[in-house]
């Protein structure tokens, strides 16, 4: 542990997750700067999980309403802290499906093109899923996706995508535009949107505004309520621990949840539980985010994220936040003396830090074999290494600098 590690407001929550052996290197545990992709297993998830599984194996059908957490109201205990990491009522979010998955259910309630307004606003360096998402859902309205959706690029020679760039394009372009559809953070690069303004320039031009926010839920602060955003959708297996493929989450703003005549492609979980075993024939929605479910969540894949939940409501995400911001600023420091390496993560940014490289794929296996410095690379040059507040420390910010100056 360094001085700095001693000193921090926070301690390291490091003990209460599993850190993996350091695959190389002199170290016994790794310097783990993947978290972005895949956090930590809490210490606390295996217990949790087996008590599923002893309930399944003692009470079978039964668990769902006769054991201590009732399955058919398994995710209702996960409602109040997931509203508070995005900054949501209870009622507006639901943790269910994947995240693409709740985009494209999402998307088939907000997205209507209709006349000229037909087009979906994406970031060009939006994650895969995104971009084949929307060229689905214009396919799906009988459009052309390379028409409709428009891809916003940085200026030449830049990496970050300003936002008065995006302002002026839907100031300009708004009247076409039917549906933005941003990630909170980019995967790529790490900047932070500015949410709050482009969902209010959405809104000036009649257009709808989603954001998925894969890479900034349980990472930085979010007021989706207030920030008037529309709908929202995320995963839980980054920087929320939820464990691989774990049961994403979705936001749907209270004014258009409590309107039930949406449209939405429904399921019988979308129907309150108060009726749901009636098996009536048509849907009868309730006025909450909940309306947007369609089947019944795999307990055992929500059981990791109620553990991760409890985590984040006992220290809170502002000394996270605030934690995050020490270990990122140490490490852009330290990567400000390796020649060879330049960060384009702007300053406005989350737990990541997107390191320019050359042969990127290459030096994230050296990082890990011969340094035990766990981080990923997206091609052709990036190196993304990321500092999660929960378990990293800056010792470890000190491993990545020192191993990456080595290599370079």
């Amino acid at each position: 542990m360094t001085r700095l590690d001693a000193a921090d407001p926070l301690p390291t929550l490091r003990g209460e997750f599993l850190v993996p052996p350091a695959p190389g290197g002199t170290h016994p545990e790794a310097a783990y700067f993947a978290g972005n992709s895949l956090g930590l297993q809490p210490r606390a998830t295996a217990a949790r999980v087996t008590e599923v599984l002893d309930d399944w194996g003692a009470h079978a059908v039964e668990g769902h309403f006769a054991v201590d957490r009732p399955w058919t109201r398994y995710h209702e205990p996960l409602r109040a802290p997931t509203a508070r990491l995005v900054g949501a009522l209870p009622h507006e979010v639901v943790v269910m499906n994947a995240l693409t998955v709740n985009l494209h259910l999402l998307m088939a309630s907000f997205y209507r093109p209709a006349g000229v307004r037909t087009r979906i606003v994406i970031e060009d360096a939006a994650f895969p899923s995104d971009s084949y998402a929307v060229a689905g859902q214009a396919a799906l309205h009988g459009l052309d996706p390379a028409a409709t959706v428009v891809r916003l690029r940085p200026r030449d020679g830049e990496d970050e995508l300003r936002t008065e760039d995006v302002v002026a394009f839907l100031e300009r372009e708004g009247a076409t535009v039917a549906l933005v559809l941003l990630g909170g953070v980019n995967y790529l690069t790490g900047q932070v949107m500015d949410m709050a303004a482009i969902t209010a320039a959405g809104h000036r031009a009649g257009a709808v505004v989603g954001w998925d926010l894969a890479h900034a839920a349980g990472n930085v602060p979010l007021d989706l309520h207030d920030w008037d955003v529309d709908f929202a959708a995320w995963c839980t297996y980054k920087y929320l621990n939820g464990g691989p493929g774990a049961v994403a989450g979705a936001f749907v703003h209270e004014r258009h949840a409590r309107d039930t005549s949406v449209p939405r492609l429904a399921g019988w979980y979308g129907a309150d539980l108060s009726v749901r075993f009636r098996m009536d024939p048509v849907l009868d929605p309730p006025p909450t985010a909940d309306g947007w479910a369609v089947s019944n969540p795999s307990i055992l894949s929500l059981a990791p994220v109620a553990v991760s939940l409890e985590i984040f409501d006992r220290v809170g995400l502002p000394a996270l936040r605030a934690k995050s911001e020490r270990l990122t600023g140490h490490l852009d420091a330290l990567l400000a003396g390796v020649p060879g390496a330049r960060v384009v993560t702007p300053e406005a940014r989350g737990a990541q830090l997107s390191v320019r490289v050359p042969d990127a794929k290459a030096i994230v296996r050296r990082l890990a074999a011969e340094h035990g410095v766990v981080a990923d690379a997206r091609e052709p040059d990036i190196v993304r290494l990321a500092p999660v507040p929960l378990y990293s420390t800056f010792e470890d910010c000190d491993r990545a600098a020192a191993a990456l100056a080595a290599l370079l």
